[in-house]
């Protein structure tokens, strides 16, 4: 297995639209978290999940033998967190809008990066820290009047609860994949995560779980699609870039829910969007700088 590869625009191309993969994926769900439990909607989403992850795996001439490891602990791991972090993100999600339960998942880049300095002692430049200043100043523009207006409804609570556990979650399993990139398949890093996120949702069938319609298996189908091509956009962006450059262009990912709500749900654009987007695009300028600042004193 070869080493990390350091082409970082590489990387955050590959991160972005892995962002935009998962903002499919969160539609998908959303359109029938009301109506499918939620142990059935995970393991549909990772079943179907398979068949990009196979295909990438057999098109790379690494399936089955790109399923090896010497690192089956970490995998395990690695699978667990990602697993528990997608239960709990799909909760959220039933319990908030598309764009909230977004807003939450940007806090999982600022603990990645965090965690990225201390457990794998990458560096955190200025340029880096800048970018994730900026990035969660848009953050906090955006949750603030959420967060102040008062008493807040139990199910919401409820959801901004299980958002959180999410992106903590989602951070240290962000960071394992950084760690086994080094010397794991990455398409065998996605498979062992969905094969784990299948296993839980199996373990929820006595917690009930219905014949979907055609509507309901649509929308599980392109769950499922959308979640297996992000997952290999993600473990890949990895390979080519360190996770706390990446971490700020992570904040992009807020943009597609709320184009989503705003083209298929017909919700205006909020005035605190209005002030956050600016803050979330400068901080991934920011961080862009820095390649382009190293290749200038290379060149």
């Amino acid at each position: 297995m070869s080493e990390v590869q350091d082409r970082p625009m590489y990387g955050i191309g590959l991160r972005v639209l892995s962002g935009l993969l998962f903002a499919g994926m969160f539609i998908s769900v959303k359109a029938i978290s009301a109506d499918v439990p939620l142990g059935e909607i995970v393991f549909f989403r990772s079943f179907f999940a398979l068949i990009p992850l196979v295909l990438f795996l057999w098109v790379r001439g690494e399936f089955p033998g790109g399923l090896a490891t010497k690192r089956p602990r970490d995998h395990v791991l690695r699978a667990s967190f990602g697993a528990i972090a997608l239960f709990t993100s799909f909760a959220a999600l039933a319990r908030l809008n598309i764009a909230e339960a977004s807003l939450l998942a940007q806090l999982s880049p600022i603990l990645t990066a965090l965690a990225a300095v201390v457990l794998l002692s990458e560096r955190l430049t200025t340029w880096r820290i800048g970018g994730l200043t900026l990035g969660f100043a848009g953050v906090v523009a955006l949750v603030w009047p959420e967060l102040s207006g008062g008493a807040l409804e139990r199910t919401r609570l409820i959801g901004i609860g299980l958002g959180l556990i999410s992106a903590v979650l989602a951070a240290l399993a962000l960071i394992m994949v950084r760690s086994l990139n080094r010397t794991e398949n990455p398409g065998a890093i996605a498979l062992y995560f969905v094969i784990a996120s299948m296993i839980g949702g199996v373990i929820s069938i006595p917690w009930g779980w219905i014949m979907p319609d055609v509507f309901m298996l649509a929308c599980l189908v392109l769950a499922g699609l959308f979640g297996g091509f992000a997952h290999i956009a993600m473990t890949l962006s990895f390979r080519y870039a360190e996770a706390s450059r990446l971490a700020p262009f992570e904040y992009l990912t807020l943009l597609w829910p709320l184009l989503a709500d705003f083209f298929l749900f017909r919700l205006p654009i909020s005035t605190t969007f209005a002030l956050a987007a600016p803050l979330v695009l400068a901080g991934a300028t920011v961080a862009a700088g820095e390649g382009r600042r190293f290749r200038k004193f290379a060149g």
